[in-house]
């Protein structure tokens, strides 16, 4: 596969390195994450200002109409520098506007960094399986609880999936709506996880939105957005693996042992080769689902981009347990970045469904099953 990128993708990436090579620096990244916000706003206004947000907007509400693989060039870049900002969400949260139609203003927000999003999708017994809701939508008032949502305390507004009919795992009758985050009956618990990130809790009690889409027939742009999210997961992975991999690389050239750096040593060597085998692995499979998120095929879809987030996820793990071992007892320690992007890699594999999930997810597909 051809991994070179245009010169126009190639120059947002070049951008945003810059940017977070002199003012995202490791340190400034601390100092945002033990902040009261946890978040900067003056790094969401220079995303703004390089267009990053505007990339996956479509041209009539100010953007520039990016396809996936154009935000895989983004999210690389946010995965080795490690940006806590709220631009996940926010662009998962615009393909669905995008995909409802109709949401022309709070898209052209989205564009002009005005209105950051956040997807309440998950709930306390759900797990990865986003069609399991026992959150209620009666007659357009929301009343549920919904968990994890990924920078839920920074958001103006939440993608909210609620149940119209049907039982707790149908995916017949799940609604969708864009809920104001200061709606009445709106209530936000807000915490940092793991990663450095933030989540939230939130809970609706009767609370009121704008539908996207039909009543009852949210299940095929609920499932379509999430692969696209999950496909820019897969790239932020492969980003921080990059990172992870040539701060291990340059470890072993320096750290001494036996008068040697201990990348002479050959056991250390076939590890480094193993890594780099699983890296390369993830990057092929994670351009592939950017090329196939878009696919007029959902079977298709699916499939590609479960078998990327089957492949990332293997490969984020062990490629970030290595990177801890091989760095000794500092791999754990908080001063340096490597734990970081370890911590990171364990988040983006639990999030929108982890290996497992998407395994399953995979062999549930009709080609798997004829092939076998």
């Amino acid at each position: 596969m051809d991994f070179t990128f245009k010169q126009e993708q190639q120059q947002f990436a070049d951008a945003l390195r810059r940017w977070i090579d002199k003012d995202y620096g490791f340190e400034a990244r601390r100092k945002i994450i033990h902040s009261e916000a946890g978040v900067s706003d003056a790094a969401w206004a220079t995303l703004a200002e390089l267009g990053m947000l505007a990339l996956p907007v479509p041209e009539a509400q100010g953007g520039f109409d990016g396809s996936a693989v154009d935000m895989l060039v983004v999210m690389q870049e946010l995965g080795r520098g490690l940006v806590v900002e709220p631009y996940f969400a926010t662009v998962l949260g615009a393909q669905f506007l995008k995909l409802a139609g109709g949401q022309d203003e709070a898209l052209a927000q989205v564009a002009a960094g005005e209105l950051k999003l956040a997807c309440a999708l998950g709930e306390q017994q759900s797990r990865h399986a986003l069609n399991d809701v026992l959150t209620r939508d009666e007659a357009g008032r929301i009343t549920g609880r919904k968990t994890v949502v990924v920078h839920g305390g920074q958001a103006g507004a939440f993608i909210v999936s609620a149940r119209s009919s049907g039982a707790q795992w149908d995916t017949d009758g799940i609604s969708l709506y864009i809920v104001p985050a200061g709606a009445a009956g709106v209530r936000v618990s807000d915490y940092r996880t793991i990663d450095g990130q933030r989540a939230a809790t939130v809970e609706f009690d009767g609370a009121t939105g704008s539908p996207l889409g039909a009543p009852g027939q949210g299940w095929p742009l609920l499932e379509a957005a999430t692969d696209y999210g999950a496909t820019l997961l897969c790239a932020e992975a492969v980003g921080a693996m990059d990172a992870i991999f040539a701060a291990t690389l340059e470890y072993l050239k320096t750290r001494q042992q036996f008068g040697a750096p201990i990348g002479k040593f050959q056991a250390l060597q076939h590890r480094m080769a193993d890594m780099f085998i699983h890296l390369e692995q993830a990057r092929s499979l994670a351009m592939l689902a950017a090329v196939k998120a878009a696919s007029g095929d959902p079977a298709e879809r699916r499939r590609v981009v479960s078998a990327a987030k089957v492949r990332v996820g293997q490969a984020a793990r062990y490629v970030g347990q290595q990177a801890v071992q091989l760095h000794g007892g500092m791999g754990v320690t908080d001063e340096l970045p490597a734990a970081h992007h370890f911590k990171r890699l364990a988040m983006i594999e639990l999030t929108l469904g982890d290996a497992d999930h998407h395994l399953e997810r995979f062999m549930a597909q009709p080609a798997f099953r004829e092939v076998a």
